[in-house]
C-alpha cells in the first residue's frame, strides 16, 4: 500500500474512531491544538520533533503524518534527513528501520 493511501485509510479509522469515543477523542484534540498553537517554537520545529519520538516510538502512522505536516509546514528533505540522524542516533537500530520508512514516505508525497 503508497504511504498516500496508508495516510487516508488512518484518517477514516480515526473518523470513526472519534465518533465512537467523542469525549476521549475531543480531549486528545484539544491537547493537539494548545501544543500546536502555542508556544516559541514554529510549526516545523514542533513537527521535526514530534517525527523524531514517531520514529523512535516506531509508529508508522504517526511517521505519515507527520512527514506530510512537515511538508505542509515547508520543511526540506535535508531538514528531514537531519532529524532523521538525531532519530536513529537516540533509537538504535529499530529506529534506523523507521527512519527509512519515513524518507520513503516523504519521496512518495514529493513526487505526488
Amino acid at each position: 500500500m503508497s504511504y498516500k493511501a496508508e495516510i487516508s485509510a488512518m484518517r477514516e479509522e480515526l473518523r470513526s474512531l472519534y465518533k465512537a469515543i467523542p469525549e476521549a477523542t475531543a480531549g486528545f484534540s484539544a491537547l493537539t491544538k494548545a501544543t500546536k498553537d502555542h508556544g516559541v517554537l514554529g510549526p516545523k520545529e514542533k513537527e521535526f520533533v514530534a517525527l523524531g519520538i514517531a520514529v523512535s516510538q516506531r509508529c508508522g502512522p504517526c511517521i505519515n503524518f507527520h512527514v506530510e505536516a512537515l511538508m505542509k509546514a515547508g520543511a526540506t528533505r535535508e531538514e528531514l534527513g537531519d532529524v532523521l540522524a538525531m532519530a536513529i542516533q537516540m533509537g538504535g537500530g529499530p529506529a534506523l528501520m523507521y527512519a527509512g520508512h519515513a524518507l520513503a514516505a516523504w519521496d512518495e508525497l514529493a513526487a505526488a
